[in-house]
């Protein structure tokens, strides 16, 4: 998976996450910050995003541990193979 596939799919399980939430979903690009940006998630939310994609994505970039990032395009570049 490419980096704008990991993005594509990235953004689409945060805007179910921000729908699930009742929440408002804005335009995501690569330069959305996930946590304090103006996305209404928080960390809780932002666990199971990362869950949720290493099922998708079929791997794990945190296995041998936490990887700073701060906006979609960041995780998305971690997801990419």
């Amino acid at each position: 998976m490419n980096e704008t596939e990991a993005f594509s799919e990235i953004k689409r399980a945060v805007s179910q996450i921000l729908e699930d939430k009742g929440a408002d979903v804005p335009d995501i690009t690569p330069a959305t910050e996930l946590l304090s940006g103006a996305l209404a998630i928080d960390s809780l939310d932002l666990a199971m995003l990362v869950s949720e994609l290493e099922g998708t994505m079929g791997h794990d970039p945190f296995a041998r541990g936490f990887i700073d990032f701060r906006t979609a395009g960041e995780l998305a570049r971690l997801y990419a193979k």
